[in-house]
C-alpha cells in the first residue's frame, strides 16, 4: 500500500519486505533462549513494583509489556518514556523496585544509557534488553535481542517480555490462562 501510494520507492519496499521475512527467525531465536529469560524472571517474584523504561518506539512496547505483567502476575508495574523520568517517577525508585529497561533504538542509545544509570544510582537493579547492535560496555547486557531494523524490534521485543510476564507468574504458582477479574472485553456488554 505503501508503494502503490507513492510513499515507498520500489527499493524501500523491497527492503521492508525483506525485514518483515527476518521476523519469524528473531522471534525463533528468542524462544530458543527462554531459559534466560526464565532465569531473569526470578530477580522479580519477590518485588511489589516494577518500572519499565524505554525511548522512542519502545516505549509502546514496554506500555504492553507492562500491561501484561500486571495482568498475570499481579505486580503493580508502570512503563514511562525515559524522559519523562525527572519529572517524579525518578522519586519512586528504590533497591527494592526492579526496573525493565528496552534498548532496541539506534538513535536513542547514549540517552537510554544516561537514564538507566540513574535509576542503577538510585539502587534499582535494571534488566537490560538490548538489541545485539547496541550491546557496549556502556551498559550490561540481562537478555540479548536479535538484530532487526529499528522499526522491526517491537515484534521480538515483545515476545521476550511476554515470556517474562508468564515465567513471573507461572513461578508464582499463578493460571496465566485465567487472570483474576479480568473478562474478554469481546463477551461483556
Amino acid at each position: 500500500m505503501a508503494y502503490l501510494r507513492g510513499n515507498l520507492s520500489k527499493e524501500e519496499t523491497q527492503n521492508f519486505i525483506e525485514e518483515l521475512c527476518k521476523i519469524p527467525e528473531a522471534v525463533a531465536s528468542i524462544l530458543e533462549r527462554r531459559d534466560a529469560i526464565h532465569h531473569l524472571s526470578n530477580g522479580l517474584l519477590t518485588a511489589e513494583h516494577t518500572f519499565m523504561i524505554g525511548r522512542g518506539l519502545d516505549y509502546p512496547t514496554l506500555l504492553e509489556a507492562s500491561l501484561k505483567l500486571k495482568e498475570i502476575s499481579y505486580i503493580h508495574s508502570e512503563a514511562f518514556a525515559s524522559g519523562e523520568l525527572k519529572h517524579g517517577t525518578i522519586a519512586l525508585i528504590t533497591a527494592q523496585t526492579p526496573v525493565i529497561a528496552l534498548m532496541t533504538q539506534d538513535k536513542l542509545m547514549s540517552k537510554q544509557v544516561s537514564n538507566i544509570r540513574e535509576v542503577q544510582s538510585r539502587g534499582a537493579e535494571v534488566l537490560t534488553f538490548i538489541k545485539s547492535s547496541l550491546k557496549s560496555k556502556d551498559v550490561e547486557c540481562s537478555f540479548e535481542l536479535p538484530n532487526l531494523k529499528d522499526d522491526f524490534m517491537a515484534v521480538p521485543a515483545i515476545i521476550a517480555m511476554q515470556l517474562l510476564a508468564y515465567y513471573v507468574s507461572s513461578d508464582k504458582g499463578l493460571d496465566v490462562d485465567k487472570p483474576r477479574n479480568l473478562a474478554k472485553v469481546v463477551t461483556v456488554e
